[in-house]
């Protein structure tokens, strides 16, 4: 076990045990909120930078702001968190958009699990091995200086696919959890480009996901894509930051396409709880989003003037461990591609513009709707399913609970977040896709119905 810092942890217990006065927590705002029924708390996390909102709040004490004595500590991968948060061991967790859905909808483990709080929009790339990119690159128009024009579409690497699949060779891909972000915007760029990524069939007893593919995606820990393509055991990979830069530092690979290009603003972590945890632990609740949203704002605030010192604390061995110059390639709003190709990208990381922290029901819709598409949901459900499920798990009713006292106290501004007297929890039809399809979470099924490749709302495989 890892803790962070435990004499500070410690000596902040100490002085909670010898007066209440001693905690930050004033009493005007403890009536108000009601004091934390548990205080004493550990939440788990991947080595991504997208779970800087949780780094920010410990390190600059929001947590404790709040009343809340945090433990944080890293986890080995995506399922391990989701059983530390089901078995109780972790009270809640940086997580992929797409696990307290899954788990609430019963693919995989079953569990209840909310979130009050989305972490981040965009973050994550696709990287190719420089052998695939030697063999994409001639399928690539040129910029005039000669670098290639963006967004770059798998169209570029259907000929290479197909060259693979004419030699009998599988063609292997990674992607870090059956249902996350990265596995689903893999999916949607392979598919856009006329490559078949393939089906689950649950039903069947098959949770490969590789029925039909043209390219077999598989799971690798997030950490470990780096030294996985550098072996040759896949030939790209779906990725959160600091792991598709890391290829570029390291020479081994190129990313090709940011997942801001090929759903701009999508997205991608939230802060998981189970619905227990909530229902016992309200204010505790409450507060701990309070802690993350003020952290949310001090890593966006000023035009992203705090990310550095962001990317100091992250690069700690007990945060993302990666060098400082890895991580900051993309979180101070650049992205570098083929070696020397560095652009600007200002919301390669969004922790709070946007609307980024809202738990939209829409935004999960989306992953219900890629759930459907490649069969992990295996039967056609109604458009009325979609949204019933995505108010069991996003709770933007916490989350206003949380965002509106912080503006009461003059903390945040009303004018940063949704109007929540009319905010209905779904965002307008995003048009912003690689493909150029429209999406509205408020017609899941047409939206299904839409797609050339993939499951049909009344399909089954």
């Amino acid at each position: 076990m890892s803790w962070i810092k435990p004499v500070k942890f410690v000596a902040k217990k100490l002085a909670l045990s010898i007066a209440i006065s001693a905690t930050v927590i004033s009493f005007a705002q403890a009536e108000k909120l009601g004091y934390p029924e548990k205080e004493e708390l550990k939440f788990g996390f991947i080595k991504l930078t997208d779970m800087a909102p949780i780094a920010i709040a410990y390190e600059n004490g929001y947590f404790e702001d709040e009343g809340l004595y945090v433990t944080i500590e890293a986890q080995a991968n995506w399922k391990v968190l989701l059983n530390g948060l089901i078995d109780g061991t972790l009270d809640g967790a940086h997580m992929l958009a797409g696990q307290p859905i899954a788990a609430t909808m019963g693919f995989g483990t079953k569990a209840h699990i909310i979130t009050p709080f989305s972490m981040d929009l965009n973050g994550n790339a696709i990287t190719v091995s420089n052998e695939i990119w030697k063999q994409m690159k001639p399928n690539i128009p040129k910029q005039a200086d000669g670098w290639p024009v963006h967004p770059i579409k798998a169209d570029a690497l259907k000929p290479v696919v197909e060259s693979y699949k004419a030699q009998g060779k599988p063609f292997n891909l990674g992607m870090v959890f059956p249902v996350s972000t990265h596995n689903y915007e893999l999916r949607y760029w392979l598919a856009a480009g006329d490559i078949h990524p393939g089906f689950y069939a649950p039903h069947k007893g098959d949770t490969s996901g590789h029925i039909d593919g043209d390219a077999i995606l598989s799971v690798t820990p997030p950490p470990q894509m780096p030294s996985t393509l550098e072996a040759g055991t896949i030939y790209g990979y779906s990725v959160g930051e600091p792991w598709n830069q890391q290829a570029v530092f390291k020479g081994i690979g190129v990313p090709v396409v940011t997942d801001y290009e090929i759903w701009k603003n999508n997205p991608e972590k939230v802060f998981g709880l189970t619905a227990e945890f909530a229902e016992k632990y309200p204010n505790t609740t409450i507060r701990l989003t309070r802690a993350l949203i003020r952290a949310a704002m001090w890593l966006d605030e000023k035009d992203n003037a705090n990310r550095p010192a962001a990317v100091k604390i992250l690069s700690q061995s007990n945060y993302v461990g990666a060098d400082y110059e890895v991580i900051a390639n993309s979180m101070t709003g650049t992205f570098e591609y083929e070696k020397g190709d560095k652009r600007d990208v200002p919301d390669f990381n969004v922790f709070f513009r946007h609307n980024a922290t809202y738990p939209y029901y829409s935004d999960a819709i989306w992953y219900l709707t890629q759930m459907r598409r490649w069969g992990q949901i295996s039967e056609a459900k109604s458009d009325e399913w979609y949204k019933d499920l995505a108010k069991k798990v996003y709770r933007p009713d916490i989350y206003q609970q949380a965002a509106q006292s912080l503006i009461d106290e003059k903390l945040a501004d009303a004018k940063d977040f949704p109007d929540f007297a009319t905010e209905k929890g779904f965002r307008a039809p995003q048009t912003h896709f690689i493909d150029d399809l429209v999406y509205d979470g408020n017609t899941p099924n047409a939206y299904i119905d839409s797609f050339k490749i993939g499951l049909k709302k009344d399909d089954k495989i």
